[in-house]
């Protein structure tokens, strides 16, 4: 079975900003985990919201540009009303979670998918949206060793 990833914006402006938090190559570690995913069949999933949010900071031919880099392990999910219609029912509920992080989470979870992400505030959200069947990991938790994350734990069960 082909794993699935759905990352969290934030894990896409690391590597668009090659950002580290001064200790951490926090950029490296996006690109070494994309470039795993190309390598192990992995598809990495993404949303109009993701391109939204980064289009508040890149242009048009940034994001494209960027995307095109890995367009044979990107696949685009679609947003329905009632996803949106959850997001919001979550977003109220759950404290200091934003409409945006509750429907990325939607979607990864609908879709089947392991949400990646290193923001903390994604944490209250497995309260509200249930992730059936798969994990939820932060950032941290696979960025020291990449490529060890996907080969090792994350891959043997396709071998």
């Amino acid at each position: 079975m082909q794993k699935k990833f759905y990352l969290d914006t934030a894990i896409w402006r690391d590597y668009f900003e090659d950002r580290s938090d001064g200790i951490r190559p926090l950029g490296e570690f996006a690109y070494q985990f994309l470039r795993n995913c190309g390598k192990k069949g992995c598809k990495v999933l993404y949303s109009s919201l993701v391109v939204q949010e980064l289009r508040s900071d890149y242009s048009k031919e940034r994001v494209a540009e960027v995307f095109s880099s890995f367009r044979h392990i990107l696949a685009e999910v679609s947003i329905s009303n009632e996803q949106i219609a959850e997001a919001n029912k979550v977003s109220l509920s759950a404290k200091g979670t934003h409409l945006k992080d509750a429907l990325h989470a939607i979607l990864a979870r609908d879709n089947k998918a392991i949400m990646i992400t290193r923001d903390r505030h994604f944490d209250a959200l497995t309260d509200f949206v249930e992730m059936q069947g798969q994990k939820t990991f932060t950032f941290e938790q696979v960025s020291f060793q990449a490529s060890l994350y996907i080969s090792l734990q994350l891959l043997q069960s396709a071998s």
